[in-house]
């Protein structure tokens, strides 16, 4: 094991006795000065608890954790960032590799995979003595006691979800269990196999769902910490991916090559079937309202909450509205919409391409904010020439702005109407359809397949999904249905990945609106065309992203990811 990813993840004491991390500069190279002793730091009650939510602020930022603001679905076919210039442009275009990949995580997540092993071996160490030996405080001594238990489990789930964002970019990843040393020599550890880091994570969350409660523990004010249906779902989009052809083989990067495995299929479907029948979740009875901070949806599994701001909609939001362009979803995505009576949206159909947004599948009006479109108490003009149209400064380059996550009753000029966010890492509609999908690649024919993705339509008011789909087609009605009502939750670029499929979808021209507007009639009409805004480029080694080069000078018995 490399140094650099096994060294003191140091905590700084802030004035009002609180904790926070240092910066990210430079933390790994060396241990600072004002890292708190272990002892000081663990035998605390509240630093303890302190560092467990450390830890947490770990997880993927996923509304704008991409060049400051932007959305990690922009360098997928689902969207495209309105600056062109930001480093994450290099993955659309091709041009990274493993000095300069955008989207590195290997040294933050193995620092909080180090935390997480801090935490878990030393919690027991809190002193609790005050509180045992006071008759009085019988009570809550048990409850802290109780506490101690949780917050190590979550510190063993955190452990796992590290593990699987490093898995899903990088292939096999170095395992670790313990705060290591950091004067030993790792250098020859050497490369597990996909199945052991699969089999650790998946028994990382059995164990930590065994510790786990069904909701946060003592209060609400928990709400955002890992429950065990957390773990649970984990453990399914991890034994979701592990049965999919690319982790079955995954040096073998011929799209022709798909293998499959009914056992591993059949592994996933149980996985996601456990969390279905927890039966403490249920969906939303509205989409839109879902994703506009309300984290106490019973459709949440867990999430991240984000304090108030309006950042998100300064970057979002249109022009003439106060923001500057952001994520804007592509024509791509809008064709996997379909019409609301469940038939396929097609642009030789002259009456749907001359309105393309007209009786669409209602979650495309919760994701696009498009022309003509009701807005904050006024209109988005995309049209070239309208307000927010192509060409127009810091604009949308798809002829399209995003909708989802944005509180519209923010108003940017006066600062007003800001509101929190939150980013669903699992929620109930994912496990639906995660079910779905492994039931359909081993029990084709099972009517629980039908029932759950018609569970998830339903709620957006589409159509039930066509007796007598075959086992291809219904494939094929799962992974859109997947597109469409996960869009910007970041799914697109890994399932694509692990469908092998993503030379015809990340590597296909990014396509945009071009709006033309009529003035000659009395009532202004509109000419729809779709363009390139941008030749995408991917190529096979690109399924997994390349070890970082500062690592495999350390791990000298490794070999670069496959063709980089």
């Amino acid at each position: 094991m490399s140094k650099s990813i096994i060294k003191h993840a140091f905590v700084a004491l802030c004035l009002g006795g609180g904790m926070s991390l240092v910066s990210c500069s430079g933390f790994l190279d060396r241990e600072s000065n004002s890292y708190i002793d272990k002892n000081m730091t663990f035998s605390s009650y509240i630093r303890t608890q302190q560092y467990l939510t450390n830890i947490y602020t770990l997880l993927p930022e996923g509304l704008t954790r991409m060049d400051g603001n932007a959305m990690f679905d922009g360098v997928t076919d689902d969207a495209e960032f309105a600056l062109q210039t930001g480093d994450m442009q290099s993955i659309n275009t091709g041009s990274w590799d493993a000095t300069t990949n955008p989207d590195n995580p290997w040294e933050r997540c193995y620092m909080g995979i180090r935390m997480a092993c801090e935490l878990m071996e030393n919690a027991d160490k809190v002193d609790l003595e005050t509180y045992r030996l006071d008759p009085k405080l019988r009570t809550e001594y048990a409850n802290r006691k109780k506490d101690i238990r949780i917050w190590k489990a979550e510190a063993r789930f955190l452990r796992a979800f590290f593990h699987f964002e490093l898995l899903k970019r990088f292939g096999p990843v170095p395992i670790v269990t313990t705060s290591l040393n950091i004067n030993d020599d790792y250098s020859n550890v050497t490369r597990p196999t996909m199945d052991e880091c699969v089999n650790f994570i998946v028994n990382e969350c059995n164990a930590a769902a065994d510790s786990l409660e069904l909701q946060p523990w003592r209060d609400n004010t928990a709400l955002g910490h890992a429950t065990k249906g957390a773990a649970l779902a984990l453990k399914s989009r991890v034994l979701l991916y592990a049965a999919s052809p690319l982790y079955l083989d995954y040096e073998n990067l011929d799209e022709t090559h798909r293998p499959t495995n009914a056992a591993k299929w059949e592994q996933a479907a149980k996985a996601a079937k456990a969390v279905i029948d927890l039966n403490v979740y249920s969906l939303s009875n509205n989409y839109v309202q879902l994703f506009h901070n309300q984290f106490q949806d019973a459709e949440y599994i867990f999430l991240r909450r984000y304090a108030v701001s309006d950042n998100l909609e300064k970057a979002n939001f249109p022009v003439s509205f106060g923001g500057t362009g952001g994520t804007n979803p592509s024509v791509n995505l809008l064709d996997a919409y379909e019409m609301t009576d469940g038939s396929d949206f097609s642009w030789s159909n002259a009456a749907q391409a001359a309105n393309p947004y007209a009786d669409r599948d209602s979650r495309m009006d919760a994701t696009f904010l498009f022309n003509e479109q009701t807005f904050h108490n006024g209109k988005v003009e995309s049209y070239i020439g309208g307000k927010d149209g192509l060409y127009q400064t810091n604009a949308t380059t798809t002829g399209h702005y995003l909708r989802k996550y944005l509180n519209e009753s923010v108003n940017i000029q006066t600062g007003g109407g800001k509101l929190g966010h939150t980013f669903p890492y699992f929620r109930l509609a994912e496990i639906y359809l995660n079910y779905a999908e492994a039931l359909n690649e081993y029990a084709p024919g099972n009517p629980d397949i039908e029932r759950y993705v018609n569970l998830v339509r339903e709620r957006s008011d589409q159509p039930a999904l066509p007796n007598g789909l075959t086992q291809d087609e219904m494939r094929e009605r799962i992974r859109r249905e997947r597109r469409v009502e996960l869009a910007f939750e970041e799914h697109r670029a890994w399932d694509v990945r692990r469908w092998k499929v993503a030379s015809s979808t990340l590597g296909a021209p990014l396509k945009g609106m071009r709006i033309e507007r009529d003035n000659t009639q009395a009532t202004p009409t509109y000419t729809y065309t779709p363009y390139v805004v941008e030749q995408r480029v991917f190529q096979p080694k690109m399924y997994w992203y390349p070890i970082p080069q500062s690592e495999l000078l350390k791990l000298k018995g490794w070999k670069q990811n496959p063709q980089w």
